[in-house]
Formats: C-alpha cells, sequence, structure tokens
C-alpha cells in the first residue's frame, strides 16, 4: 500500500511540473538562440503588481498555457524594477536608479524602459533573431492569450497588416485553451 501511494505522490509531481512554464533571464534566453533558434516569449512584472501576480496564478500555470509556451518559445520572466544585467545588442542594461529595502514601487529597469513599456504586467515578443515583434499590455486569461502566443509562434502576425486584417483574424480564430 506504501509503495502505491508513494507511486501516485511521484505521478502527481510529475505532472505537477509538466504545468510549470520553464522560466529563464533574457541573457539565457539570448545564448540558447545562438544554439537553437526558437522565439522568445517575456513576462514583464513588478512585485507590487496585482494583475501579474494573477497572470502568474490563473493563466502561466494553465497547464495548455504552459505547455505551448515551452515548446515554441524561450520564456522569460523579468522584473521591470529588478537589478538583473541585461546584455541586448551589445548593451548592458541595468537598473542604476535601483533603492534596496523600497517598499512598493522602485526605479523601472532600463530595459523595461528601452523596451517602452508603460503598464504591468507587459508581455512581449522576439524573434529567433531577439528582434522585438510585439509588446502585449495588461492581465490575458488563457483563453486571451492563446491567439497571441499562437499568431507569434506560427508567424501569422507577419500577414496582419490592417486593423481590419487583425479583426479578421481575432474573429476566425478557434482557441482550444480552457481558463
Amino acid at each position: 500500500m506504501k509503495k502505491i501511494i508513494g507511486a501516485l505522490v511521484l505521478l502527481l509531481s510529475f505532472s505537477t511540473q509538466a504545468q510549470e512554464i520553464n522560466w529563464m533571464t533574457m541573457n539565457e534566453a539570448l545564448e540558447a538562440q545562438k544554439e537553437n533558434p526558437k522565439k522568445i516569449f517575456m513576462d514583464v512584472y513588478t512585485d507590487w503588481c496585482g494583475p501579474c501576480k494573477l497572470l502568474d496564478k490563473n493563466t502561466f500555470s494553465n497547464k495548455q498555457v504552459a505547455q505551448y509556451v515551452n515548446k515554441h518559445f524561450y520564456p522569460v520572466k523579468f522584473n521591470a524594477e529588478g537589478t538583473e544585467e541585461v546584455t541586448y545588442k551589445d548593451f548592458t542594461y541595468t537598473n542604476p536608479k535601483y533603492k534596496p529595502g523600497r517598499k512598493g514601487r522602485n526605479s523601472q529597469h532600463l530595459f523595461a524602459h528601452a523596451l517602452k513599456i508603460t503598464a504591468y504586467p507587459s508581455m512581449v515578443f522576439f524573434d529567433e533573431k531577439g528582434e522585438v515583434i510585439s509588446p502585449v499590455a495588461g492581465y490575458h486569461t488563457p483563453s486571451q492569450l492563446e491567439i497571441y502566443l499562437k499568431m507569434i509562434a506560427n508567424d501569422d502576425y507577419k500577414n496582419l497588416k490592417t486593423s481590419e486584417a487583425w479583426a479578421s483574424y481575432q474573429k476566425n480564430f478557434k482557441g482550444e485553451f480552457k481558463d
């Protein structure tokens, strides 16, 4: 009986792990692109942001989202008010005005500033060469995020040059993710 329970616990732990996004740093993702070109999906968050926490809890923990992101992207978690050094396009971005121990909002990281991030959460997509494709601001449920993930992963965004084309794409999109 103990062996059966132990096996069940082990299986449950594996299924839980399979539902997690394998987050990495931007530097790790850019390095990984050199070996195996793949798009980057970056979650830009702050510690004080309530919708960012909901995105983690409700969207990024969704099994379908996690599997899709892990398969098609290098997933990056980036604190827009953190101290991580990011080397992007031969420039090292830092947060020189960061104040340790400060409660609530802190200084914006220069990389977030360079990406023109003005709202949290924001998700930024990069192509296989590390070029910015597009940011997507705000909280999204799994079913709301699905259209962006698949549009970028499948390169459909390259054909959407007008608001009419985007409206048509949205209308005809058949989502599969459950909230």
